[in-house]
């Protein structure tokens, strides 16, 4: 028997097409590169949980994840509002 939780599988491009428009959309909504906001982002740990939960962040709206990724970075010690 297995684990009663599913380790569902997505395919890597879809998982890195999401992360580059998340990035992309929390850059422009900080005003910031996407550069800058990949940095940003991987340094206060937002590439781990983008990477980790992506099958629920995937079927949110754009607007309340930038806006729950500020919230969470913000808390890991990033100083962006």
């Amino acid at each position: 028997m297995g684990s009663s939780i599913e380790m569902r599988q997505y395919p890597v491009a879809d998982k890195v097409e999401y992360i580059i428009a998340l990035v992309s959309k929390f850059g422009k909504a900080h005003g910031l590169t996407d550069s800058q906001a990949w940095r940003y982002i991987k340094r206060y740990g937002g590439v781990k949980l983008m990477d980790e939960h992506y099958g629920f962040m995937h079927t949110q709206s754009f607007t309340d994840m930038v806006a729950n990724m500020t919230v969470y970075l913000n808390r890991q010690g990033g100083k962006l509002v």
